[in-house]
């Protein structure tokens, strides 16, 4: 009981016990995971976002897209069956930021890519309920209009080589010839969007068919 009238009435003891707990939380759940491979490791498969996927990604925190979609399926029969199997730490180690969250507006979308054609998702940007009428999501269409940036691309991937990313020069390379169009011209923010949703999710279903 002293405890409790001391956490209801002195603000800073509140404070302290607050800071305690998180931190006992922190140690029991978070601390063993840093010597875990599954989490620290990437799974089976996995490669890095090639320079059009990556520039789609950063298109995709851009434009906050993950306000409303979440990237985890948790493992809940409930959500495997309706998204797949359920997200492994391993599946992103390339992540930085990770777009793991419980906010979850719209669908996940974990193991988004494949599902859809690249017209659907093109459709879907431009006037989302063209494809899906009870959609309550904004349409991009400035995405189809705005032209991506390889140098910056190629300067993100370089950086992201520092904190640990396996890009090769034959990736900083290749950049230009992924992002351009056969007459030269840079391709789309869309083009890059769809390079990125269509890129989610591969890597255990990959490696499933390899063991099989």
């Amino acid at each position: 009981m002293e405890l409790q009238k001391l956490a209801e009435e002195k603000v800073a003891f509140l404070i302290i016990f607050i800071l305690l707990v998180v931190s006992v939380g922190l140690l029991i759940e978070v601390v063993p995971l840093f010597g875990s491979k599954s989490v620290t490791e990437p799974a089976p498969g996995l490669k890095p976002y090639n320079a059009l996927e990556l520039a789609g990604r950063d298109l995709y925190i851009r434009e906050g897209c993950y306000n409303c979609h979440s990237q985890m399926i948790r493992p809940f029969r409930a959500e495997t069956e309706r998204y797949g199997h359920y997200s492994v730490g391993g599946e992103s180690v390339y992540d930085h930021p990770f777009q793991w969250g419980s906010k979850r507006t719209g669908p996940d979308l974990a193991r988004v890519g494949g599902r859809y054609s690249d017209t659907w998702h093109e459709l879907h940007m431009d006037d989302p309920r063209s494809v899906v009428p009870e959609s309550i999501m904004p349409a991009f269409p400035w995405l189809k209009r705005n032209k991506v940036d390889v140098e910056k691309t190629v300067r993100h991937m370089k950086t992201l080589k520092v904190v640990g990313v396996p890009y090769t020069d034959e990736d900083f390379a290749a950049a230009k010839e992924l992002m351009t169009n056969e007459d030269g011209t840079p391709k789309t923010e869309l083009d890059a969007m769809i390079a990125y949703l269509q890129s989610l999710g591969h890597a255990l279903a990959d490696a499933t068919n390899q063991a099989n």
